[in-house]
């Protein structure tokens, strides 16, 4: 069965806006495949990222048997099994579900749940918003309003140390030290307990789906709806007996305004989108390992080899990365990092891949101009690089970084903080983007 499409307005517009889609959500899962030029696709959501291990091994199953023998890592913290054959929906299917991965048929595409990857971790957040990415997951999969939800409808739930916070998801949880959290659904902005946040976070989605409707322009993420269709948050946590406090919009002069919604710390660590920087990572109950994928991309061989024994957990980060948590002490700990540098993966920030990023480009997308992968080239320092095969950037970063983009003469096109860079030639790009990493912000 397939997920739900969103709901189809029964009346149209009344305030005249123009209708920003006339189809239903196309948006890629693990039941709805992709037809991609090499192969087909399948996108699977992983609220917070979390696999076991038993999930693990039956992804590495899928790509070997079924598809391109590796596993890419999204910019949601999800999976996408690529150069799937044809035919293998059902196999594919049965592999999942006996894994756990499908716990709704009807849901599958609208559990896109980023969550901190370190929370309750390394003793730095406010909450284990973990548990609360599975609460939520689980109200999610109950919610008949929620199937209506789009495949691209993204929520984020920080601990506090301001990772996810900047994902520009459409609902925000960011957990306080005083036992509440602050929800933010577009610039409305309320504070809740934490205790209810995952109730209140689905809460706010169903306000969203009731506006969408209302305003009639195929909406599917709070961005879209149009000026005059606001959400109805306050109602929705009536509804649901969530307690809210009110707080100040959360835009302009008014994120200073008095009990404001709290911005994300400044003080994180720095690195590509403020995600966890590779290495190990101590905590009050043990040692963790982060690493991150070149590329985005995992072998089969390296999907099994994040995971030694008895550690049963991973967590796919935003950043195309994996935390590993669940070692004892520090020294086993630094031999598991080692081992997977040995495998290919990266582990330390002086790694030239630390930072760069690339969509599929050719030959597995139609619309690229240029084959990105095979034209990216290592780099130390600066700011992130991302390549990209067409104008529409699929999978680049938030935040600032140098923006690669193929142009239809077989070149590249440069920009960083906003200008464009002049590229003289192709033997010149590699130079090009080295100098934008490192020019400073005027």
């Amino acid at each position: 069965m397939l997920a739900a499409m969103p709901p189809t307005p029964t009346t149209p517009p009344d305030r005249g806006e123009r209708r920003i889609r006339d189809r239903g959500d196309a948006c890629p899962g693990a039941l709805r495949l992709h037809a991609a030029d090499d192969g087909l696709l399948a996108r699977l959501r992983l609220p917070g990222g979390l696999l076991t291990r038993h999930q693990l091994c039956a992804l590495a199953t899928a790509a070997e048997r079924l598809g391109d023998g590796a596993l890419s890592v999204t910019s949601r913290g999800n999976a996408e099994l690529r150069g799937l054959t044809d035919g293998c929906g059902a196999e594919l299917a049965e592999l999942l579900r006996d894994a756990g991965l499908l716990p709704s048929d009807t849901h599958e595409r609208v559990r896109n749940v980023v969550a901190s990857p370190l929370a309750g971790l390394d003793g730095l957040g406010s909450a284990d918003v973990q548990l609360w990415a599975r609460e939520l997951d689980a109200l999610l999969c109950a919610s008949d309003r929620a199937a209506g939800l789009s495949g691209r409808f993204l929520f984020a739930l920080d601990d506090g140390r301001g990772d996810v916070a900047g994902l520009g998801a459409d609902v925000t949880l960011l957990a306080g030290a005083d036992g509440r959290a602050v929800l933010r659904v577009g610039r409305h902005a309320v504070r809740v307990p934490a205790t209810d946040a995952a109730r209140a976070a689905l809460a706010a989605a169903e306000a969203f789906l009731t506006a969408a409707a209302g305003a009639g322009t195929g909406a599917w993420r709070v961005r879209e709806l149009p000026e005059g269709h606001e959400i109805g948050v306050d109602e929705s946590l009536e509804r649901a007996g969530v307690a809210a406090e009110p707080l100040p919009h959360v835009t302009g002069t008014e994120r200073s305004a008095p009990g404001a919604a709290p911005e994300p710390p400044e003080d994180r660590p720095e690195g590509p989108g403020t995600g966890p920087l590779p290495g190990v990572v101590a905590g009050p109950d043990g040692w963790t390992v982060s690493v991150a994928a070149p590329l985005g991309r995992l072998t089969a061989a390296q999907l099994r080899q994040l995971l030694p024994a008895p550690a049963n957990e991973v967590r796919l980060t935003p950043w195309r990365g994996a935390v590993v948590p669940g070692f004892a002490d520090r020294g086993t700990a630094r031999a598991h990092l080692d081992a997977l540098g040995r495998a290919g993966l990266i582990t330390g920030t002086d790694s030239p891949w630390w930072g760069v990023g690339a969509c599929t480009g050719r030959p597995g997308c139609a619309k690229s101009l240029a084959d990105v992968r095979a034209d990216v080239t290592p780099g130390r320092g600066g700011l992130p690089v991302y390549w990209s095969g067409c104008e529409r950037r699929c999978g680049r970063p938030q935040g600032e970084y140098v923006d690669v983009v193929a142009t239809r003469d077989g070149a590249y096109r440069v920009t960083a903080h906003g200008s464009p860079v002049p590229v003289p030639s192709r033997a010149e790009l590699e130079g090009t983007i080295a100098t934008a990493r490192t020019r400073t912000t005027k």
